[in-house]
């Protein structure tokens, strides 16, 4: 599935789907140990793939969330390495864009995101080049605008509050 985020067009499915997920590693062209986002629409949402947070690295998501800013943050064991790219983080977002959580909202839950692109390649920023780019292999293309945000979000680690991209 596509949707709109913040700034471009995501690519999603449900976290805990392991085919699904590899469907989308493979119609990205995308490594594996490279891991994905997972966006919300709450926190609550996010809970379950988050490990321990400090005090501190809770108050920066309360301040952050919802907007266009990805934390990367220690993971719970629920967490799939598909989805952490092995990692002992997870890539998390609260959006704020209101389809992005409206389809979050609908699955009860946080789903992966990541840029509707072949891997290293611009992504897209609207529908119709989505369905350029990967025609019938998606499942559905939710067809609205993104957010004002110029590009994919900015990435941040959670612990060290570096800016990774």
């Amino acid at each position: 599935m596509a949707y709109p985020t913040e700034g471009v067009f995501g690519l999603g499915c449900d976290p805990t789907n392991d085919a699904a997920i590899h469907a989308l590693l493979e119609l990205k062209n995308r490594r594996i140990d490279r891991g994905f986002i997972l966006i919300a629409a709450n926190q609550s949402q996010l809970q379950p793939y988050i490990g321990s947070l400090s005090n501190e690295v809770a108050a920066k998501l309360q301040n952050s969330w919802p907007g266009p800013i990805t934390w990367i943050l220690p993971c719970s064991d629920i967490a799939s390495s598909a989805v952490t790219g092995g990692n002992p983080t997870i890539a998390t977002r609260v959006t704020d864009h209101p389809i992005a959580a409206a389809l979050c909202d609908a699955c009860n839950s946080a789903i992966i995101s990541t840029s509707a692109n072949i891997s290293g390649e611009p992504a897209c920023t609207e529908a119709g080049a989505v369905a350029s780019l990967f025609g019938s292999k998606l499942s559905y293309i939710l067809d609205y605008p993104v957010g004002n945000l110029e590009g994919p979000t900015p990435i941040f680690d959670g612990l060290t509050g570096n800016q990774l991209r």
